[in-house]
């Protein structure tokens, strides 16, 4: 069994921007899969399901983003899910252009508040993550600015496209594994 975990705010004003870009791909595979986000528990919003032969469980932490492991480790837990080969959380990136995707096993959380605390949460930095670049923000720009605001122009296409590449990825993973979805889908657009 998979926890896929996306990352966001969970208020409706954070609906669309940079910052919930995890959420949006949990709504894109709901919709894909039919799994819907029906129960509410451990801090989260989460529905069980199937992708392909995996079942699954899709989360989206109702906390706000910087305490995002105080739902996603007490599922993980309940479900008794081994953290480090059957968790993938799914957040935006600032250092990615937007739309396109990073596949990592584990790793540092890379200045993402979301990720710190989930490390934090967990004991390890040891889950696979698929990173959504929400583009570089400007010089002009706060940074909480930045992820907060909306997408405009050519990157509300590049989002959904960004939104897509991540679905494959998050099935490629738990088809074949995270070195394959590294080589499929790292530095593509």
């Amino acid at each position: 069994m998979f926890v896929i975990a996306g990352l966001g705010n969970p208020e409706k004003k954070y609906f669309g921007t940079r910052h919930n870009v995890g959420f949006a791909t949990i709504d894109a595979l709901s919709d894909k899969y039919g799994i819907e986000l029906t129960e509410t528990k451990f801090k989260a919003a989460f529905g069980k399901g199937r992708i392909g032969n995996e079942r699954v469980i899709l989360v989206k932490p109702l906390t706000y983003m910087n305490l995002s492991g105080e739902a996603i480790r007490p599922i993980c837990d309940y479900f008794k899910v081994d953290t480090k080969e059957e968790l993938i959380v799914i957040s935006d990136d600032v250092e990615l252009d937007a739309g396109n995707i990073r596949v990592r096993p584990k790793g540092s959380a890379g200045g993402h508040n979301g990720l710190k605390n989930i490390i934090a949460q967990l004991g390890h930095s040891e889950f696979k993550r698929v990173r959504v670049g929400v583009g570089k923000k400007p010089k002009e720009y706060d940074m909480v600015d930045w992820v907060l605001g909306h997408f405009e122009g050519e990157d509300q296409v590049s989002i959904k496209e960004g939104i897509d590449l991540a679905l494959g990825a998050v099935v490629e993973i738990m088809d074949n594994g995270v070195d394959s979805a590294m080589n499929k889908f790292n530095g593509k657009k």
